[in-house]
């Protein structure tokens, strides 16, 4: 981990910040998650969804403290950050309620039946119970809502799970600040000591998940970094899930009816395109549009109109000029706008476009699936809609996917049919970035998606990652976890 947190707005160093965690303090942090996972995972739901909301309420009245810090080490903007903390707060409060609630426990009693086998069957009760201490690993593009107070820390404790966090690099202050803020609500709420714990250093994260204490993973982030983790936590002696968001390019269609809409829905486009200087992982950053439509002029033209936004840090604009370059110099590209990077200090980037026919990506369809973390995007252009349906299969699985289009046109319901096979999501008639955090939401999808399509990050179903079901046999009613005495 680097010594000062940098300025991406001025490539200035500031801090200090602390040092990797060394072997001995990760083993002590483990240690103490281990020793709490028995006694939290036991604590009834409505004193897990105290302690959480505990956590919400320490966390907005520090507001002021923590969004100009970590806007300082972002770039990101003080009202971007504000929204995400207090996204990151609400989140802590649905999960409270979900804790409460216990209907992710998904409960079936099944009693005893006297007939004769097969019909016949001794007492049965199902229910969930916690995995035990969950690695996350936090994301750079999210310093509260995927990171040290986000999503998979909130749905993890919430199932009764201690966890252990990897702070990013790229936002070191700012997850010291919130992990103090989370450990001094937890142990004021009552929760056990150790059932949170944040580490630092790339040799910690890696550590983290091969340590045999810890008994899930949680992560966002890169494709090779995430690629990496759940390799080693699927090559334990012990085997362990690991749920890992790594990449997506987010495809939007475009139908010919709809490309009737100009401007407006260039302009929209760009705007879901460049949020946050395009940094997002629901980026929409593949668009298929009806060639001769005149829609690919009007979204260069709207591309030029917007400023440069900026990156991250060094990494992703290195990382960003990369992937825009694989792009412009695939075969048969044509580039439509090359994106301005750099600037007098900091680290910018403006919008990249480059084209593709429809059958030059049939011929390549890999060259469609180069994720460019950034304020980029692949333009193809198609004849008829069934040539978008026939590439559909060639690309890869993805977080969401994005309709704009009129119900009545032919082969839209086949499109979104297909489309619904390599997407966690479907969009009709909006865009993808912007998730809400509901019951019904699924932010997951197919690999490189994720790891796991089956389970999303986002929403209060995030909770069943970090359970597994138990069923109960002839127990007596005393010993039975409460909410299976009837």
């Amino acid at each position: 981990m680097p010594t000062q947190s940098v300025d991406p707005r001025t490539g200035e160093a500031f801090g200090p910040v602390r040092k990797d965690t060394s072997a001995a303090e990760l083993d002590s942090v483990v240690a103490a998650a281990a020793r709490a996972a028995l006694p939290w995972g036991r604590t009834p739901g409505a004193d897990r969804a105290t302690a959480l909301r505990a956590v919400a309420d320490a966390l907005d009245a520090s507001v002021d403290e923590l969004v100009p810090l970590a806007d300082r080490e972002t770039g990101l903007g003080l009202p971007r950050l504000r929204g995400e903390l207090a996204r990151s707060t609400f989140q802590l409060r649905l999960f409270a309620d979900a804790a409460a609630d216990g209907s992710y426990l998904q409960v079936v009693i099944d009693p005893l039946d006297p007939s004769p086998v097969p019909a016949g069957h001794p007492d049965l009760r199902l229910t969930r119970v916690p995995l035990g201490p969950v690695a996350v690993y936090g994301a750079s593009n999210f310093p509260f809502a995927f990171s040290v107070p986000g999503g998979d820390t909130a749905s993890a404790l919430a199932a009764g799970c201690p966890v252990v966090v990897k702070a990013h690099p790229g936002h070191p202050q700012t997850s010291e600040a919130t992990g103090r803020i989370i450990t001094d609500a937890l142990a004021a709420a009552g929760a056990p000591g150790g059932v949170f714990g944040v580490v630092r250093g790339f040799e910690a994260g890696r550590q983290l998940v091969v340590d045999p204490r810890i008994r899930a993973g949680a992560f966002t982030g890169s494709a090779a970094g995430g690629r990496a983790l759940f390799d080693l936590a699927v090559s334990r002696p012990d085997p362990i899930p690991f749920f890992g968001e790594l990449g997506s390019v987010n495809p939007v269609v475009v139908t010919p009816a709809a490309a009737a809409r100009g401007a407006g829905l260039a302009s929209d486009y760009l705007d879901s395109l460049t949020l946050g200087a395009g940094q997002f992982c629901t980026n929409p950053g593949l668009l298929f549009l009806p060639k001769d439509s005149g829609l690919l002029e009007l979204v260069v033209a709207a591309a030029r109109e917007r400023e440069p936004g900026v990156l991250l840090h060094g990494g992703v604009a290195a990382l960003f000029a990369s992937s825009f370059n694989v792009l412009r110099d695939a075969p048969s590209a044509r580039l439509l706008l090359e994106p301005t990077t750099g600037g007098d200090a900091g680290f910018r980037a403006g919008v990249g476009l480059v084209a593709f026919d429809a059958a030059s990506v049939a011929a390549s369809p890999s060259i469609v699936r180069t994720e460019c973390f950034g304020p980029a995007a692949v333009l193809v252009e198609y004849d008829d809609l069934a040539q978008v349906i026939d590439l559909i299969d060639a690309l890869d699985g993805c977080l969401v996917a994005t309709v704009h289009g009129e119900e009545a046109e032919p082969q839209v319901a086949d499109l979104v049919a297909a489309l619904s096979t390599i997407a966690g999501r479907l969009v009709w008639n909006g865009w993808p970035t912007g998730v809400a955090v509901t019951a019904a939401q699924h932010h997951g999808g197919p690999h490189p998606a994720t790891t796991s399509s089956a389970h999303t990050s986002v929403g209060t179903a995030a909770m069943a990652r970090f359970v597994r079901p138990v069923a109960y046999q002839s127990v007596p009613r005393s010993l039975l976890p409460v909410e299976l005495r009837d």
